[in-house]
């Protein structure tokens, strides 16, 4: 079928585009889960200074990811497709597997260094898969409800990633040891290489059957991409609601591992605590979608949010809850999670193509954006709760060191875990609810 025919994907041809996910999922989870676990526990670098190393990475991701997603607006323009920024997206193996193969020497600053210089790498190399790839449901042309639909297949297609990376990393890497953290990089590394050549396939495949939306034919500035992306008053409403929430899923992830080990004092509940939160995705994200032709996306958003406020509110019994009951607690929250997922990502096509029947065409500009919104979020989160821990008090330790943390650091750890992710996900319901898209006026 040629290019500019309009069709419903294929439901192969979504398999193999949401294998992307897969690789993706890994990079999203690992560093998230276990970069500031693995800087403060194994390599002996301060709360202060491991955060640092987490946010700086992300601040120049917000420079970078709308230049790219005008680099990758102007390729589609000559070329007809954006594979080939992708194609520099495969070499994230090599940064994710240099990333955690720290020098036998290196502790304290030198180890922050190494690894930030790392992720600052592997940052850009995702950021050049992740913005062709998500402007792939922006580029093609279908409608409202088939732009949840491929979504869906990519939002679970995710958490499979999501959940593999983080019950199988955290799993590999239980002893603390250097050794460990290399073995896991390399084999989480291998897979996500092998699901980035299949995704690439898929997103042909999908452009070839539904039709291409070629951007402008006239190339923007960076400058002048920004200022229209922010000038989209819904599409901005959209980005500053997902920073909050992006800022609190990845708080929670940076989290787990601390709550597991100094509130149940069993480290190996991390990976219990990943399935429990990512599992549920599977079953939900369907749901989700059947729940989105009934009521719409915005207001399935906002219930996802709310569950996800009055999950984090729950789990400041701590201990007292028990293990079971915070594994239920756990499982309403990735059910939400879904959601969150699920909803947000698939209006960003609607505000694209909201913005295309207004006359103006940039969906690399705004996935641009968009993806620098949640990659600054992937940062804040663990920032946030690492500044929380160092207000508390709570000591860095090396490899093979026990140190009995201090009253205020387990209270810091805690209502980090809790409150603050609650705060921050109310905030991004204020910013939602301000967001007025309706979907039956796009279809």
């Amino acid at each position: 079928m040629s290019v500019g025919t309009e069709a419903a994907p294929r439901t192969g041809d979504l398999v193999k585009y949401s294998t992307g996910s897969l690789g993706m999922g890994v990079w999203v989870t690992v560093p998230g889960l276990l970069l500031l676990y693995f800087l403060t526990h194994t390599l002996g670098v301060s709360p202060f200074l491991a955060g640092l190393v987490l946010l700086l990475p992300k601040i120049i991701d917000a420079v970078v990811h709308p230049l790219l997603g005008t680099l990758s607006d102007r390729q589609a323009r000559r070329s007809g497709n954006r594979r080939g920024m992708l194609r520099w997206g495969l070499l994230l193996a090599v940064a994710m597997t240099a990333m955690f193969t720290v020098p036998a020497g290196f502790s304290g600053t030198a180890a922050a260094l190494w690894v930030g210089a790392w992720y600052i790498a592997g940052n850009l190399l995702f950021a050049c898969f992740q913005v062709p790839y998500l402007t792939t449901p922006s580029d093609l042309k279908i409608g409202y409800h088939e732009r949840t639909r491929v979504f869906m297949f990519r939002m679970l297609f995710l958490t499979l990633g999501l959940l593999g990376a983080g019950v199988v990393a955290p799993a590999m890497v239980s002893a603390g040891g250097r050794g460990d953290y290399v073995k896991m990089a390399l084999v989480l590394s291998a897979g996500m290489a092998v699901t980035g050549f299949v995704a690439l396939k898929g997103v042909r495949d999908l452009t070839t059957r539904c039709g291409f939306r070629a951007p402008d034919a006239r190339d923007h500035s960076f400058l002048d991409d920004i200022k229209v992306a922010w000038r989209d008053r819904e599409f901005r409403t959209l980005v500053l609601s997902y920073l909050f929430t992006g800022t609190t899923t990845h708080l929670f992830l940076a989290a787990v591992p601390f709550y597991t080990e100094y509130v149940f004092e069993n480290s190996g509940l991390t990976a219990a605590f990943m399935g429990a939160f990512l599992g549920p995705a599977l079953i939900a994200g369907p749901v989700w979608q059947r729940i989105s032709r009934r009521i719409g996306k915005q207001r399935g958003l906002l219930i996802s949010q709310g569950i996800f406020i009055a999950g984090s509110l729950a789990l400041l019994a701590g201990e007292r809850l028990g293990v079971a009951a915070t594994v239920v607690v756990i499982v309403a929250l990735g059910s939400a999670f879904a959601g969150l997922q699920l909803f947000a990502f698939s209006m960003v096509p609607d505000a694209v193509a909201a913005a295309e029947a207004q006359g103006s065409s940039r969906a690399g500009a705004y996935t641009g954006v968009w993806t620098a919104t949640e990659a600054t979020g992937t940062a804040i989160g663990p920032y946030v709760y690492s500044a929380v821990l160092a207000f508390g008090g709570f000591v860095s330790t090396t490899d093979g060191q026990d140190v009995a943390q201090a009253d205020s650091a387990l209270t810091a750890l805690v209502f980090g875990f809790t409150l603050v992710p609650a705060v921050l996900m109310a905030v991004a319901i204020l910013f939602q609810r301000r967001y007025s898209l309706d979907g039956s006026a796009l279809r």
